[in-house]
């Protein structure tokens, strides 16, 4: 694992909600990318999922960002994210 949060980078997103976070986790995971969201905790205690109380930082290791963004280009390509 890695020692540091310096060592993971914001995923170029931050997403609205726990919903939409957990699967585009699922989704990165699938293709070997380990992920980390980061979140206030406020917002789901109280099931907030507008405004910065909200919103989700999807986070890689550095190693896996071009990888991520691939898979994240692809799957808005291909629009299978929405359906």
């Amino acid at each position: 694992m890695w020692a540091s949060e310096r060592e993971w980078v914001i995923l170029l997103r931050v997403v609205a909600g726990q919903m939409e976070a957990a699967i585009l986790r699922s989704r990165l995971e699938s293709e070997g990318i380990p992920v980390v969201l980061r979140y206030e905790s406020v917002g789901p205690l109280y099931g907030i999922t507008s405004n910065e109380l909200g919103e989700v930082e999807v986070l890689v290791p550095g190693e896996f960002l071009d990888s991520a963004r691939r898979v994240l280009f692809l799957e808005e390509r291909t629009g299978a994210m929405n359906e």
